[in-house]
């Protein structure tokens, strides 16, 4: 018996995927970005509808040459994790810096962004304790929730009076109780309500995490997240995030007031047993950080990029989720439509995402797009087309 039988089904799944000579979807290589928002893409200049790169600072000059200079001066890797030998000085800086952004006492970098939920919800609650989550919470929440063996309890999406049902039957029970939201959610980019979560958190005692992995950069006057923008930051316990979206880099990291979240560095078993970011990394983000203050007019761009977008596709009678934010997903009914549209879309050169079930709320398919700050409206409006031109083609009419 081959190691490889228990995935045949998944090999199946595949082959249906790519029948007839389509794209593998999930390796669609970029072979050199030529902008922000244009790659090379099958030898062709494709516009980026698809890469999460919020504010386009994935090709900031300023952020390019901190990296130069930092490989120069401490070379292009730290070979250890942070409690062993993987500390430098730069970590604490980056470290201290996020801090004062979130104007929070506390904060630990971990090298992925996956990591940091990984890390972080698998050390706050243990065995003894119960995880509430999202019932669309990403996969690295959940995975966090099996490192750590909490008892998880899921609400429904978004759903602030579920919630807090579900803490009031727990009442008088033994452990703490962790909620978990996401600030913008990944798929459908709906917003979270948190005022109705700081609120359900204040009145049962529980603690509340926010990953605002996809909200920071974006929403807030100061870009801290969808918690600044509803004006709870102080309900928040916990701010988990990612610098491989709005910063343009790779890496993760925790904020808090709770002088425990120190404690676990020594716990956390993504932290300690990952080589930690590389110098080049750091000093990119700390440039992207710093770009990301100095220009807040990025992130009145991208909103108006993404309205644009977002009334664009529904106006050629494709189906969006509710809310206008940096991710614009078309929602189709079929697979197969679904993995032709997304051929199409690249053959008249515009690359988004495609998401397959069981990834996806409510086991639709989506289009999955991404806006940014450097969008020009003329590549919005180009994008737009190119759905409306394919839509038209496979008989797609607005969704009931």
């Amino acid at each position: 018996m081959s190691i490889f039988s228990k995935y045949e089904a998944l090999s199946a799944s595949l082959a249906t995927v790519t029948a007839g000579g389509g794209r593998n979807p999930f390796d669609v290589v970029i072979e050199k970005p030529i902008s922000s928002t244009v790659g090379l893409i099958e030898g062709r200049e494709t516009l980026l509808f698809g890469t999460n790169n919020y504010l386009g600072l994935s090709q900031s000059p300023a952020a390019i040459e901190a990296a130069v200079a930092a490989a120069r001066a401490y070379g292009v890797g730290t070979t250890g994790s942070r409690i062993a030998n993987g500390t430098q000085g730069l970590h604490r800086q980056l470290e201290e810096r996020l801090a004062a952004f979130f104007r929070r006492r506390h904060c630990m970098v971990f090298s992925t962004g996956y990591q940091a939920n990984l890390g972080t919800i698998s050390a706050l609650a243990g065995k003894d304790d119960y995880l509430l989550l999202d019932a669309d919470s990403h996969a690295s929440i959940y995975d966090g929730s099996r490192l750590g063996h909490a008892q998880v309890i899921r609400f429904r999406h978004n759903d602030a009076d579920d919630l807090r049902k579900r803490l009031r039957r727990l009442d008088g029970t033994p452990g703490a109780k962790l909620v978990v939201v996401e600030g913008i959610y990944s798929m459908m980019g709906d917003v979270v309500p948190m005022a109705e979560f700081a609120a359900v958190k204040r009145e049962t005692g529980a603690w509340l995490l926010a990953d605002e992995a996809h909200s920071v950069g974006v929403m807030g006057e100061h870009g801290r997240g969808v918690a600044e923008a509803d004006g709870v930051e102080d309900d928040v316990d916990f701010v988990v995030g990612t610098f491989s979206k709005s910063l343009g880099t790779v890496g993760g990291y925790c904020v808090s007031n709770h002088a425990g979240l120190d404690l676990i560095r020594l716990c956390s078993r993504p932290y300690m047993f990952t080589a930690s970011l590389p110098p080049e990394v750091i000093a990119a983000t700390m440039a992207a950080l710093e770009e990301m203050e100095r220009q807040p007019e990025l992130r009145v761009r991208l909103m108006d990029n993404a309205r644009r977008l977002h009334a664009g596709l529904q106006a050629a009678g494709l189906r969006t989720g509710p809310q206008a934010s940096p991710v614009v997903s078309v929602v189709l009914d079929d697979i197969p439509v679904a993995v032709a549209f997304w051929n199409r879309l690249l053959d008249l050169g515009v690359y988004v995402n495609l998401s397959l079930p069981p990834a996806t709320p409510d086991q639709h398919p989506l289009l999955r797009t991404s806006v940014m700050a450097t969008h020009t409206p003329e590549q919005i409006d180009r994008a737009v087309e190119i759905f409306a031109v394919v839509a038209a083609e496979m008989g797609i009419n607005r969704a009931a």
